[in-house]
């Protein structure tokens, strides 16, 4: 059986990357299979906005270990993606501009290590603001002032 370090931060980015590295993979998979069907642009619009509901709920679920959900975390998320789309979209053009005609293999290299790039900071902004942990933790209450308490600070002055 693996066990996952003990430390929560890198614990949740073991769970991150298996669940991102997942999805990353089947969107992989979705974009070759939507190529020629409609414009690498659109497949890639589609397959982020699914891939996003889904990693939503994996990520919250598994990767955060969160009972955050509904509509304000799904926002939240969605605004990740839209910078990692816009982020992958750009490496896809870049590629493009560079060559008219890349292999299937470069696209998929670039795609992929632009996904891995955006999924890091991805997991960065989740972590601290979307699945954040915003229960307090009851503070102890402070030492009442006895008049013992009070009786020994009026001596030491």
């Amino acid at each position: 059986m693996i066990q996952l370090p003990s430390r929560p931060a890198v614990a949740a980015f073991a769970r991150f990357v298996v669940c991102g590295g997942g999805l990353g993979l089947a969107s992989s998979g979705a974009l070759v299979l939507l190529d020629g069907v409609m414009s690498m642009l659109v497949a890639n619009a589609l397959i982020t906005v699914v891939s996003t509901l889904l990693a939503t709920e994996l990520h919250g679920r598994v990767s955060f270990r969160s009972e955050r959900g509904g509509w304000r975390v799904h926002l939240q998320s969605a605004l990740t993606v839209a910078v990692s789309y816009a982020f992958t979209t750009a490496a896809l053009l870049a590629l493009h501009a560079l060559q008219q005609s890349p292999s299937v293999a470069t696209e998929q290299a670039v795609y992929l290590s632009a996904s891995a790039l955006a999924g890091i900071g991805r997991f960065a902004v989740l972590r601290a603001v979307v699945f954040a942990d915003t229960r307090r933790t009851p503070r102890a209450p402070a030492l009442a002032r006895t008049p013992v308490a009070r009786a020994s600070v009026a001596m030491a002055a």
